[in-house]
């Protein structure tokens, strides 16, 4: 079985575009010249420039010793945390912009949850000279406040998303009714793998850097180019598309998924899309969606401000139905709890996101010779009011 995007855009059952008409124009623009783009020696020259001189890539894969002796395996953290900005959607947004000024935009448009995918936009934008507008829930607004704050310093506009649940769903329901209505000069940079098509491969592929750095960093320390166990957490999953780009169709290595269980899957607030997902259509593709049985959208829930989607990338709908990945649901209590073992234990403080990955330890054995890559992909600077309230510090 092929794990990437077949030639119509879809992963297997999931994926597609559907989308009003006014967009048309803009999606056939994109499926017609990002590939052909991207892979031009000057856009190619121009990126991996600014990926090693601006973001800092490579990143590092650290070798976790005190955590490898805890758990009597061999793990490794793919530091994406290092990134400039703080995460790993930088290389997205790098790769989007420098399209779209070759598609001769000039205003960018984006949503975002944690704040991560707004500061990388806003940041990009900076550099570039572009005019930039982040949507996001007003919800999130308050509870990452130092990535608003960011966004505003880099001269981005930041607009509140005053519907619904008033997070990551309703700030992508924004941006689209934005890009609606200014189609000629607007570029809409979506976050993460989800959207029509060509979006979820267009962000996979600029986030594949990942696995392929980690490929030749495994065959230096471990003397093979392939890990046992690929780990990562899944929201809508640009970070966890990164990581397993390169190993989708290896089946020598096992894949894990872990979701945001929030208060519990059957709790009524969670977020947790593989239990509690069927199919359905949000925000242009075919997906698996929490919604209810007349298809109305269920609204998610996480303390993390980057999982609380109510749906899962089309790749990753496809990873799950097929068997190929494993998905696995976090709770709050139990994600919180791994920010603060990993910060006392290694001394790296993640994203809120990332700790609901590490905790899966405490719930799979793995053999001594096991060599695991886990995504450390955000630190935990934007979420330390979360966990000095959580905590009481």
């Amino acid at each position: 079985m092929n794990y990437n995007v077949d030639e119509r855009g879809y992963y297997g059952d999931f994926g597609g575009a559907f989308i009003p008409e006014m967009l048309y124009p803009n999606i056939s623009e994109l499926k017609k010249n990002y590939i052909k783009i991207s892979n031009e020696p000057g856009f190619k020259k121009e990126f991996d420039s600014l990926l090693k001189e601006y973001v800092g890539r490579p990143t590092p894969l650290y070798y976790a010793k005190r955590l490898s002796n805890r758990y009597n395996c061999r793990i490794y953290l793919k530091r994406e945390d290092l990134c400039h900005t703080g995460a790993h959607k930088v290389n997205n947004t790098i790769g989007q912009i420098l399209l779209a000024k070759r598609l001769g935009k000039s205003r960018i448009i984006a949503e975002t949850g944690a704040g991560q995918h707004g500061v990388a936009t806003a940041t990009v934008c900076a550099l570039m000279g572009i005019k930039c507008v982040v949507y996001m829930g007003q919800l999130d607004i308050k509870r990452q406040a130092p990535n608003v704050a960011r966004m505003k310093m880099l001269g981005a506009e930041v607009r509140s998303a005053e519907s619904g649940s008033k997070t990551l769903k309703d700030a992508t329901n924004e941006a689209i009714r934005d890009w609606i209505n200014n189609p000629e000069d607007t570029h809409y940079i979506i976050g993460s793998v989800v959207g029509p098509h060509p979006y979820p491969d267009m962000v996979a592929r600029f986030q594949s850097i990942i696995s392929d750095e980690t490929k030749w960093q495994l065959n230096k320390y471990e003397k093979r180019d392939y890990p046992d166990f690929l780990i990562a957490c899944v929201g809508g999953g640009s970070n966890a598309a990164g990581l397993y780009y390169h190993y989708l169709n290896d089946e020598r290595v096992k894949i894990i998924a872990v979701e945001a269980a929030g208060k519990g899957i059957d709790s009524g607030e969670s977020a947790a899309t593989s239990a509690l997902g069927k199919e359905g259509i949000i925000h242009g593709s075919k997906t698996l969606l929490m919604q209810t049985s007349d298809g109305q959208i269920t609204e998610p829930y996480s303390i993390s401000a980057g999982l609380d989607y109510p749906g899962v990338g089309p790749m990753h709908a496809h990873l799950f139905r097929s068997g190929r990945a494993e998905f696995i649901s976090i709770s709050d209590q139990e994600a919180m709890d791994w920010g603060l073992t990993l910060s006392q234990l290694e001394g790296i403080i993640p994203a809120i996101e990332t700790a609901h990955a590490f905790a899966i330890l405490d719930l799979k054995k793995f053999k001594p010779s096991d060599v695991i890559v886990f995504n450390c992909s955000g630190r935990g600077d934007k979420d330390l009011s979360t966990y000095i309230d959580y905590f009481k510090l």
